[in-house]
């Protein structure tokens, strides 16, 4: 088969590699010179532990499969099975972490509640005051600045792929074919559209009715930490966002101890991810009204750097980048994505929201089976 991949971003370029792996030639459409949008814009998590049960905690499972895989193809990914560990400072959110290592599918996660020492013996950088942490083992991570790169590098190398950056796709001209702002046309026998926050345009003339919103973050990172990081690190407010920790320990948390004013108008946890040259990446907060502001707020990261800092027992290196994005996330909590025909041999593929990174290898692989690839 011949199939046009539009948007280079994680997801899009998954539904790439499953194509030509799959034996198939790819012409790969993206209008900058390379992606820029969320999917340089995260932590790099492979996050199972926070991912809801049944599909969506299937599909983490199998895309962390996916990755580990690839990476032994393709070692410019990055990948690493370091697991995390959200860490616990009192009672209350130790019996969030409890009641999540309690739960039916825990050992499918691999999670395991450990106390302070435990939790310094696997990660010796935490050398702040906190009780315990709950352990994930299945979370892992990549490198998310060069992970796409690394994929492309090697889909080039197959011969069967071709990529065409700084073409903006502007319409579906007839049975799968496409039409970009350079007046060329390209033709298959599928197309996938993967335009990420890009919800406009040919998105919304093809799917009015789409159901999916734009998310906006911040975050940041440092200078090498000088020390290894052997996990990722998660502060308890994680257990406020992710659907696995909901409990009745939760509720109890949330009524008696409200987060900080600024943690909780901007809805915020803490993650702290290591990257392969020693700096952090600390993040993140979550907004969805738009029109979103066009500059960063201070505070946030004010915020992230004292719980850090807490963490750590130690200052945080200087920051060197701070930055914002935006995600496409489906509006229907239970769906994982957002995959539409919407011509013939046409499908509009978004909205993973922030589990993109996480989830886009087992997203492209359903789409590929869905499609007959």
């Amino acid at each position: 088969m011949r199939v046009i991949v539009v948007g280079a971003g994680v997801l899009g370029t998954l539904h790439a590699w499953h194509a030509v792996q799959r034996g198939h030639e790819v012409v790969h459409i993206e209008r900058e010179a390379e992606a820029r949008g969320a999917s340089v814009r995260n932590f790099g998590l492979v996050w199972v532990g926070g991912r809801a049960g049944g599909e969506e905690l299937a599909a983490a499972l199998r895309a962390r499969e996916l990755w580990e895989e690839t990476a032994e193809h393709v070692p410019g990914l990055g990948f690493r099975a370091n697991g995390s560990l959200t860490v616990v400072t009192d009672e209350a959110e130790l019996a969030v972490a409890r009641a999540a290592a309690g739960r039916p599918d825990a050992a499918a996660r691999g999670f395991a509640l450990l106390d302070a020492e435990e939790a310094r013996t696997l990660n010796p950088a935490l050398r702040g005051d906190f009780l315990g942490a709950l352990w994930c083992r299945r979370d892992a991570a990549v490198e998310p600045r060069t992970a796409q790169r690394a994929l492309r590098a090697a889909l080039l190398a197959s011969g069967r792929y071709t990529f065409l950056p700084g073409r903006e796709v502007r319409e579906v001209t007839g049975a799968r074919s496409v039409r970009d702002d350079h007046g060329g046309t390209h033709g298959g026998d599928a197309i996938v559209l993967c335009t990420g926050a890009w919800l406009g345009g040919l998105a919304r003339e093809l799917a009015p009715e789409l159901p999916v919103r734009r998310v906006r973050l911040q975050m940041m990172q440092t200078a090498p930490l000088g020390e290894t990081l052997t996990t990722s690190v998660a502060d308890a407010d994680s257990f406020r966002y992710y659907p696995a920790y909901g409990s009745p320990a939760l509720d109890a948390l949330a009524a008696a101890r409200p987060q900080p004013q600024v943690a909780a108008e901007h809805r915020m946890q803490l993650l702290m991810v290591q990257r392969a040259d020693g700096s952090l990446t600390i993040g993140d907060t979550h907004e969805y009204a738009a029109p979103f502001a066009f500059d960063v707020d201070e505070a946030p990261y004010e915020h992230l750097t004292a719980v850090a800092e807490g963490l750590l027992g130690r200052p945080l290196p200087p920051v060197r980048r701070r930055w914002a994005g935006v995600y496409a996330q489906c509006a229907d909590p239970a769906r994982l994505v957002h995959r539409e025909q919407v011509r013939d041999g046409v499908w509009l593929v978004t909205g993973p929201g922030g589990r993109g990174m996480t989830c886009s290898p087992a997203i492209a692989e359903t789409t590929a089976d869905t499609l007959g690839w």
